[in-house]
């Protein structure tokens, strides 16, 4: 059967419900968003003179609960105008419009009475074959079932997404027995490709797999704290990024999530557990209880394991709890000697090896919390899951850590790990020594470029079924690389395409990556047909390495600086001006000279979730590797006769100097950072392979090497005056300051072109020389080197 979505109805709009539908229109599909009609008037509405019988009265709590996710940071929509697909309505009146829909969600308050109730109304209305889906976190969705006709049955299971929808990428299948295959085949395919989603497979037992295995994580890392007398700091140190883990770590986590949301589910798995050997690890320590009772709940109570508070010159302090004492105190640095060692290793899974040889309290936290974890996941098979791939897929998807129970694992050795369990009182599963005893050594392997997972049936390894279409850059690395030097590595993806992947820490532009960009360009106009630049870290690219050019200019070896930008500029017009198509597949931050490099692609197939932007301002230079002529460039290219034209300048003018970042791909086209023709990834995952083949795309339709442009048309004089005036404006406004005026002129130069008596016409090196003039100048500033040192020290801009 064709299934096609092209409208869906969400029953419920709180948090979950809003978000929901907000990430449906994100993807451009018209939603139905229905809530209860209130029973009461409130005062203002009482005032007005209205009834419970007025629109406005029967919709506000939907209405209310929309505005509040439209106007929450980070926001649930790619763009604000995405919300006028979302059509309100009431459970009462618009009940029967849910038959217009092809998917109707429910996301109504975790109680299977009230959701019995609702689905009654849904029987009356639903159009049979469409699909019927359940948002519960917990409840057994077998259950659900009861009175509902074989229609209902048939087209229904549990669609778990994670909060927040668009930014959480994980979203659990959870059929039933009655479920048709062909529907849950079309949900793990349609939430893969068109929501973005990691959709994993579930069986419907307690809280599925995510929040099974995270909340086992949890409550057996407070057992081990509690063994080893650490303190809430030292635990969030050693249980974040270092690891693999969110900042929040562990005990922020909490404190975000919220204390009672962490109880609730952790209680129902002790209750609904008689089957789970580790059942008792779900029982609350008596600390937890008594924060319950005080209802410090974290971020919704104001207080949790963490605090903010005032000190006595009214500066805000955030203060940790004692579990002990249950008393708040500052936050305590923490330092562990195998942290320290820690921090040179860029290779995650190096890191996680070489921490859990260490021997300090950090390191036993870690290897002990680890060993729980092994001896948890191994046993949740086969109940939880036929396949371990599904429960790391659901970890890293669903609760941000960058590697699975089975990849941690293998990250120890899958050998080395199971000798330490024993040692420690930790035993894994049957099968996990079948499987070594059986010659295989690792949950995974990669086999000709493709990564397959231990199958324990089959006791062979097997691809991961869904990931044909993903190009995941780790797994080509060792058989298809072309040339590498120490920052950047050359990859055959097939097909006549080649790839250049930054590896630098925050994947920052420095001299290896410029000089592995020309030679990507060198080989693949002479063996490719086309390149991507693109990578599966984090981030796409921070930008250029400040570091240096605060070095340099330090040094007052301007000629260097000189040097490094021109080679920067040069780089860029050679990849715009080669004689193969460049596509740039930017995701994350993509910032400063990240964003120049996406500028010069022919093609640029980003991803939903890219966060690009000239920032170079807030450290008080101007964007200089091709930033600012591209553009005056583009600015230029939307003229039309008349005054509208310093307007289109302006507003360009303005997006750089108040160094304004996207907050999705979708935004950095408003932003002019991305053009029209430019495309979206929605899923992550599938972001190289879509560049890839929109690289193909350009080369079969006869790509040809464009030319240099001659004919940028710039202001002169006349806008030079209008942004020395605005600027000069907002000087004596003191809204900005003396050295932001002067950047904003040496901007204003460069972008009209300089002192031109008329409009007038320029070539592509022309503003080039002049934006790099530019920065020059810039870094000879005290101010500039002020405002670069704060950024690489503290992280944060400074406004001097």
């Amino acid at each position: 059967m064709k299934r096609i979505i092209k409208k869906v109805a969400v029953l419920g709009s709180g948090v979950m419900g809003s978000r929901i539908a907000c990430h449906f229109a994100n993807i451009g599909v018209p939603v139905l968003l229905l809530d209860i009609a209130p029973k009461e008037l409130t005062p203002e509405e009482e005032k007005k003179g209205l009834t419970l019988e007025n629109k406005a009265v029967r919709n506000r709590l939907v209405n209310g609960h929309l505005q509040a996710a439209i106007q929450a940071n980070p926001s649930p929509l790619y763009r604000k105008s995405a919300a006028s697909l979302i059509q309100t309505g009431n459970f009462e009146d618009n009940m029967k419009d849910i038959a217009t829909a092809d998917w109707t969600i429910e996301v109504v308050v975790e109680n299977l009475k009230i959701k019995k109730l609702v689905f009654d109304q849904v029987e009356q209305y639903r159009r049979p074959g469409t699909l019927i889906t359940s948002n519960t976190s917990g409840i057994p969705i077998h259950l659900m079932l009861e009175g509902r006709s074989d229609d209902f049955k048939k087209h229904f299971c549990g669609t778990h997404f994670f909060n927040p929808p668009r930014y959480l990428k994980l979203l659990e299948i959870i059929p039933t027995s009655k479920t048709d295959p062909e529907v849950v085949d079309f949900l793990m395919h349609y939430g893969d490709l068109h929501l973005g989603k990691t959709t994993v497979l579930a069986k419907d037992t307690p809280a599925f797999i995510a929040n099974r295995v995270g909340i086992y994580a949890i409550m057996q890392g407070l057992q081990v704290m509690n063994k080893l007398c650490l303190t809430v700091d030292e635990v969030d140190k050693i249980s974040g990024p270092i690891i693999g883990r969110p900042k929040s770590a562990t005990f922020r986590t909490l404190d975000v999530v919220g204390l009672d949301t962490l109880a609730n589910v952790a209680r129902g798995l002790y209750q609904t557990g008689e089957k789970d050997e580790s059942r008792d690890m779900f029982q609350l320590p008596g600390y937890l209880e008594k924060m319950l009772e005080n209802k410090w709940l974290g971020d919704k109570s104001g207080q949790g394991f963490y605090k903010k508070t005032k000190d006595a010159k009214g500066k805000t302090e955030i203060q940790s709890l004692n579990l002990e004492t249950l008393e708040y105190g500052p936050k305590q640095r923490v330092k562990f000697q195998s942290l320290e060692t820690l921090k040179p290793i860029e290779d995650l899974k190096k890191r996680v090896k070489a921490f859990s040889m260490q021997q300090d309290k950090a390191a036993q936290f870690f290897s002990e919390s680890l060993y729980g974890l092994f001896q948890y996941v191994s046993h949740r098979i086969p109940e939880i899951s036929d396949e371990l791939y599904r429960i790391d897929d659901a970890m890293r998807a669903g609760f941000g850590w960058e590697l699975g129970p089975f990849e941690y694992w293998d990250a120890v050795g899958a050998r080395e790990g199971v000798q330490r369990m024993i040692e420690n009182g930790y035993q894994p599963a049957p099968w996990v020594e079948e499987m070594l005893n059986h010659g295989k050594e690792s949950f995974y392997i990669v086999e000709n470029g493709t990564r397959r997972y231990y199958d324990i049936d089959s006791k062979e390894y097997k691809a991961i079924p869904g990931t044909e279409s993903f190009i995941i850059l780790d797994n080509l690395r060792g058989s298809k690389t072309v040339w590498k030097n120490s920052g950047a590595t050359l990859i055959d993806l097939g097909d006549g395409i080649l790839n250049v992947e930054f590896h630098t820490k925050m994947n920052t532009l420095g001299g290896d990556v410029i000089q592995a960009l020309n030679k990507g360009i060198e080989i693949a106009e002479k063996d490719f047909r086309g390149m991507v630049v693109g990578n599966n870290g984090a981030n796409f690219s921070a930008g250029a390495n400040l570091g240096l050019v605060y070095m340099y200019a330090l040094e007052q070896e301007y000629d260097e600086i000189n040097f490094m930008i021109k080679q920067f500029q040069d780089t860029m017009m050679r990849m715009r001006y080669s004689a193969i198509p460049v596509v740039g597949a930017p995701h994350g931050l993509t910032l400063g000279g990240g964003c120049e490099l996406n500028l010069h692609c022919d093609h640029v197939q980003a991803s939903a979730e890219t966060y690009m932007g000239l920032v170079e301002f807030g450290v008080g230079l101007i964007p200089a590797g091709g930033g600012t002529k591209e553009m005056t460039l583009r600015a230029a290219d939307m003229y039309t006769e008349g005054d509208i034209e310093y307007n289109d300048l302006k507003n360009v003018f303005l997006t750089i100097g108040m160094a304004k970042v996207s907050t999705s791909g979708q935004e950095a086209v408003d932003l002019g950072y991305l053009r029209q023709s430019d495309e979206f990834t929605i899923n992550s995952n599938r972001l190289i392979a879509d560049a890839k083949a929109q690289a193909i795309l350009l080369a079969e339709a006869g790509y040809v090497k464009p030319i240099q442009r001659t004919n940028i048309k710039v202001q002169g004089r006349g806008g030079l005056a209008m942004f020395l005036t605005g600027a000069n404006a907002m000087y004596t406004g003191r809204y900005i300051t003396e050295h932001d005026k002067k950047i904003s002129e040496k901007l204003a130069y460069v972008m009209c072109g300089g002192d031109l008596s008329a409009p007038t016409e320029v070539s592509e090196q022309y503003l080039l020389d002049l934006e790099r003039e530019a920065f020059l100048s810039l870094t000879g500033e005290r101010k500039t080197l002020e405002r670069i040192q704060s950024i690489l020290t503290t992280g944060k801009p400074l406004r001097n």
